[in-house]
C-alpha cells in the first residue's frame, strides 16, 4: 500500500521527534510523526531540564505552561556515604555568559510529551507505524512499515532511539553500552514532601545516586552503577530485588532519604542499561546525508552523569526545525518556472544544505557532552581510592558550577533567516 504527499517524516515520537515537529508546526510546516509502540514513549519517569532546555522549551512556546507544574530547585548538596560528610553545596543562583540567567527543575517526562502532542494538529503522530526499511526513490525516500505500507517523504528524520533504523541507515554504529546500568524511580506522596528546592546527591564506592523533587508531592530519584554478573541476574525484571538492592547500597544516608526508596511503588522502579555513542563517531560519521538526518539519542546517547540527554534532544528540535525552514520557505521565485524534475532537484538541493548546516551546529555540541557526560561518571562511580579522593576532594568542588557551564547555552529561537 503506497502513500504519498508526506513532505517531513519524523520516526519517534519522543522528546526530540515531537519538538522538531512542533517547532516545524510554529513555522507552518506540517509533519508526519511516527511511533513504534501504541502510545507517547513515556519511560524515565522524569528528567533534570537545565538552564539551555528551558531556552528550547520558550522557543516551541511550552515554557510557561510547565513551569507551573515543576518547581524550581535553587541548588544542588552531594554527600559522600563513604566519610558520611557533605562534599560539595552549589548555589544555582548565578547568571550565564551566554543564557542568562540559570532556570533548574525536575520535568515529568509523561506531562512534557503530553504537552508537546497535545500542541500538535491531530493526525501528526501516528502509533503503531514501525520502520522496517528505507529505499531511495529519486529525491525521495520510501519507507518500508511493518504493516506494509509504504510512505514516500521528501525529508526524514530519525529520533527513534538508541538503535535507529535512521541512524543505521546513514552508517553510524549501533550505541555501545557503558557497563553501567540506572535504577530509576519516581514517588507521588499525595501529600508535601517536605524536602527543600535542591538537587541531592550522594555518592558511594562505585555507585552515585539523586533525589530531586519535581513538585511539592513529587520526587524523582536515579542510582546508577556497575552490576556484578550475579547483581544482573537477580534484579532483572524484578522491581522488588532492585529497590532492595539500592537501598543496601544506601545505608548511610539519612532516613528521609531511604524513605523515598521505600516508598516507591515497584510499578515506579525500572532498570535500563547506560548507553553512549563513541564520539570520534560524530567526527567522522554521517550526522546527515542528502534528504536523511538523525537527532536526539538516536543522534547522540549519553550517559546521565550531567543530566544533558533530554536537554541536547530539546535543542536538537529547536535547531533542525529552524534549519529546515529556512530551506523550504525559501523557494526562490524563478523556481516556480521551471520543470517539476529541476524544481524537485533545487528543492532537495535546499533541503540537503538545511540538514548539513543542522549537522553543523550539533556536531561539536554533541561530541562535548557525550564525552564530558561519560568522562564524569567515571569519576563519579570510581571505585579506587585515587578517583574517590579526586571525586570527593577535587570534582565535588566544582562539579556543580560545571553543570551550569555545560547548560549556558542558547540553541536560539525559531525565527527565519533573510539572508540568502
Amino acid at each position: 500500500m503506497m502513500e504519498t504527499g508526506e513532505d517531513i517524516v519524523i520516526v519517534g515520537a519522543g522528546i526530540a521527534g515531537l519538538t522538531t515537529s512542533l517547532g516545524l508546526h510554529r513555522l507552518g510546516i506540517r509533519s508526519l510523526v511516527l511511533e513504534s509502540s501504541d502510545g507517547l514513549r513515556v519511560t524515565g519517569f522524569a528528567f533534570t531540564t537545565w538552564t539551555n532546555a528551558w531556552r528550547a522549551l520558550d522557543a516551541v512556546g511550552l515554557g510557561d505552561s510547565l513551569r507551573q507544574h515543576h518547581q524550581r530547585l535553587y541548588g544542588n548538596v552531594t554527600s559522600s556515604t563513604i566519610s558520611g560528610h557533605q562534599t560539595s553545596d552549589t548555589s544555582f543562583e548565578a547568571k550565564g555568559k551566554r543564557a542568562g540567567e540559570h532556570e533548574i527543575r525536575c520535568v515529568q517526562r509523561k506531562l512534557l510529551l503530553e504537552s508537546l502532542a497535545k500542541e500538535l494538529p491531530i493526525g501528526t503522530i501516528r502509533y503503531s507505524s514501525k520502520v522496517v526499511s528505507i529505499e531511495e526513490s529519486g529525491f525521495y525516500k520510501l519507507l518500508h512499515l511493518a504493516d506494509g505500507t509504504i510512505l514516500k517523504t521528501k525529508v526524514l528524520i530519525g529520533c527513534d532511539g538508541v538503535n535507529s533504523v535512521v541512524s543505521k541507515w546513514l552508517g553510524l554504529k549501533k550505541a555501545a553500552f557503558t557497563g553501567r546500568c540506572a535504577i530509576r524511580g519516581c514517588v507521588d506522596f499525595k501529600q508535601r514532601h517536605g524536602f527543600g528546592p535542591k538537587l541531592m546527591q550522594f555518592h558511594g564506592k562505585g555507585f552515585r545516586s539523586g533525589f530531586i523533587p519535581c513538585d511539592d508531592q513529587t520526587v524523582y530519584w536515579a542510582f546508577t552503577w556497575t552490576p556484578s554478573g550475579k547483581e544482573n541476574d537477580e534484579i532483572e525484571d524484578n522491581p522488588a530485588e532492585m529497590k532492595r538492592l539500592v537501598l543496601s547500597k544506601l545505608e548511610k544516608v539519612p532516613d528521609e532519604i531511604r524513605a523515598i526508596i521505600e516508598d516507591t511503588d515497584l510499578e515506579g522502579i525500572i532498570l535500563s542499561p547506560l548507553m553512549y555513542r563513541h564520539p570520534w563517531e560524530l567526527l567522522w560519521g554521517n550526522i546527515s546525508k542528502g534528504n536523511v538526518c538523525v537527532a536526539g539519542d538516536a543522534l547522540h546517547p549519553m550517559t546521565p552523569d550531567i543530566g544533558q540527554g533530554g536537554c541536547a534532544a530539546l535543542e536538537d528540535g529547536v535547531v533542525l526545525a529552524r534549519c529546515l525552514a529556512n530551506a523550504l520557505l525559501k523557494e526562490q521565485p524563478s523556481e516556480k518556472t521551471k520543470e517539476k524534475a529541476e524544481r524537485e532537484r533545487e528543492e532537495y538541493k535546499r533541503i540537503e544544505m538545511g540538514l548539513k548546516n543542522y549537522a553543523k551546529e550539533r556536531r561539536w555540541r554533541s561530541i562535548d557532552l557525550i564525552t564530558t557526560a561519560y568522562m564524569v561518571g567515571f569519576i563519579q562511580e570510581g571505585e579506587s581510592s585515587v578517583t574517590n579522593f579526586i571525586r570527593d576532594k577535587i570534582l565535588a568542588a566544582y562539579l556543580g558550577g560545571f553543570l551550569l557551564k555545560k547548560s549556558d547555552f542558547d540553541c536560539g529561537k525559531l525565527s527565519i533567516s533573510n539572508s540568502e
